[in-house]
């Protein structure tokens, strides 16, 4: 007969193990590793493999991406790689999205759950900036496509370990300065609060697209350049909260938090799924020059590297995903739109912020060579530095 002590005992340390393996289940594999992402955008034709594009993410020790589709080359590329990947549905599919959960179970069991566990989806995110944006039709289906994919998941019990987002401009927010301002447009209202409570219920983070740089782009007579790109300045001072803010990226994220607790979900945290800062602009595109690609980029992984909050949220680790791995000759609009890229589009770097890039095979024998589907590319090392997230 066991001894009371050795009872309780094996009692105590089953009933951990129990939330262990529960804390895991629903969290655990939905965390965002680390604190820094990068969003593989491929409007592009003349970018390397997506063979080519995982070594040079695990050279770089990049462990979460986003891309904007399910294209099944890159995610069997993908497989066994240990990155952590958001999926994305396209806008123009949500309507369809929205009608019925077939469609979208169709869509889940065709693009994720065929490439679980190799492939690392961790997330699904439905449509990019719909609310404020000007097709106000997606307004409306935005939230039953998220449920009917979300439905999709947890019919196929993937829901704990996929999740579903939409990330949003900063076209939702009326305001944003101060940071304690901040509020969401009266006209989105009807829309964001259904779909806040809904994210709020399945555990689902507020993802905001926030560039300094287009803020900085749109008035560059009256915002510190030095304040966008985290560079030394006097900052700004919100009084309502008696906060200082010595850069215009946390001020972003803590706006974010204040438009959240204004509607009543102020326990939500908020993930960066876009920030950069073009290399290359026109000429009525203030601030898009390689330096301050160079000096943004380098200053945000510093500051994520620290893994710290914001002045408003002091206990919410920042995390961030990084616009973008490579220039996108393709995708239309001013010229800074093609030069967000950390890369060039035969995988050298853009500029040195401490990452590897891929270089012709023509380069010198002391390169670690290797093959891509469409070309051969070599990993050449362009930094000794490589930060660790």
């Amino acid at each position: 007969m066991l001894r009371p002590h050795i009872m309780f005992s094996s009692f105590f340390n089953c009933l951990l193990l129990f939330f262990f393996l529960l804390f895991s289940l629903v969290l655990g594999d939905k965390a965002f590793t680390g604190t820094y992402g990068v969003n593989y955008g491929r409007i592009a034709d003349n970018l390397p493999p997506p063979e080519s594009v995982v070594t040079l993410l695990k050279a770089a020790k990049i462990k979460n991406i986003r891309i904007y589709d399910a294209d099944h080359q890159v995610l069997r590329a993908f497989k066994g790689s240990g990155i952590e990947i958001v999926v994305g549905i396209g806008n123009e599919f949500l309507t369809d999205m929205s009608v019925g959960e077939d469609r979208a179970m169709s869509w889940v069991k065709e693009n994720v759950q065929q490439f679980l566990p190799g492939t690392k989806i961790r997330g699904i995110a439905v449509g990019n900036e719909i609310l404020g944006g000007t097709d106000k039709n997606l307004w409306e289906v935005l939230l039953p496509a998220a449920k009917n994919v979300y439905n999709a998941l947890s019919k196929l019990g993937l829901a704990k370990n996929v999740q579903v987002s939409s990330p949003h401009s900063e076209a939702v927010f009326a305001n944003s300065f101060p940071p304690s301002s901040c509020t969401f447009k009266e006209d989105i209202l009807p829309y964001m609060k259904p779909l806040l409570q809904f994210f709020s219920h399945i555990g689902t983070p507020f993802f905001i697209n926030a560039y300094p740089f287009l803020a900085y782009k749109s008035d560059p007579q009256h915002i510190d350049l030095n304040y966008a790109l985290f560079e030394k300045n006097p900052g700004i001072y919100d009084a309502k909260t008696k906060l200082h803010y010595g850069n215009m990226f946390e001020a972003q994220v803590d706006a974010a938090y204040a438009a959240l607790e204004k509607v009543g979900f102020e326990k939500m945290e908020v993930i960066v799924s876009e920030t950069g800062w073009a290399s290359h602009g026109d000429d009525d595109e203030a601030g898009a020059t390689v330096k301050n690609a160079r000096t943004y980029n380098l200053n945000l992984r510093k500051r994520l590297l620290k893994k710290k909050g914001t002045p408003y949220r002091p206990k919410k680790v920042v995390k961030a995903y990084i616009f973008a791995l490579f220039n996108e000759n393709s995708k239309p609009g001013p010229t800074s739109e093609r030069n967000f890229g950390l890369f060039k589009a035969d995988g050298s770097i853009a500029y040195d912020i401490g990452f590897t890039g891929l270089v012709p095979s023509s380069a010198t024998s002391s390169f670690l060579s290797f093959k891509g589907t469409r070309t051969s590319y070599v990993l050449a090392l362009t930094s000794l530095v490589a930060f660790v997230l």
